[in-house]
């Protein structure tokens, strides 16, 4: 699938852990907590339901303690390799009220790790902009850093 310039967002990262290693980072609850939201903000809930239709859920604290629950669906799951999931519906394929983007995360062996990539899909420019705007490209390679020194251990 080609990048869409005017409608998407992506970070692609050579990193050291292992496909596996990822994958468990991304389908495992006390994992995905660990790692999931930029410090300092904590996930202190996460559900997995990894299936297509599944459900994806997180409640995110900020520092000044508000709540930010996310709910979504898995649209596409193949082990180790790819995860798609989305806002746009919510478990067992509901629409949610208001959706914002649709998730590709592709992760594939390069050499002695893991060529991941991040994927976000909107469907106009004005909700491109404003996931730019609350720092997608800073916030989810901090994520991605996180992801990597934890999955690194396992």
């Amino acid at each position: 699938m080609e990048i869409n310039p005017e409608l998407d967002l992506e970070l692609t990262r050579l990193i050291a852990a292992s496909p596996a290693q990822v994958w468990r980072c991304w389908t495992e609850p006390e994992l995905l907590k660990q790692w999931w939201a930029p410090k300092p903000v904590e996930t202190i809930e996460a559900r997995i339901d990894l299936r297509p239709g599944g459900k994806f859920y997180t409640v995110m604290r900020l520092p000044d303690g508000h709540t930010m629950p996310v709910e979504g669906c898995y649209l596409d799951v193949v082990p180790e390799q790819r995860l798609v999931f989305t806002d746009a519906l919510q478990a067992d394929w509901r629409p949610a009220p208001q959706p914002f983007f649709t998730a590709i995360l592709t992760v594939a062996r390069e050499g002695e790790g893991t060529r991941y990539t991040a994927r976000a899909l909107h469907a106009n420019a004005e909700n491109k902009h404003q996931h730019e705007h609350m720092g997608f490209m800073d916030g989810w390679a901090t994520a991605l850093r996180q992801l990597e020194r934890l999955a690194v251990t396992l």
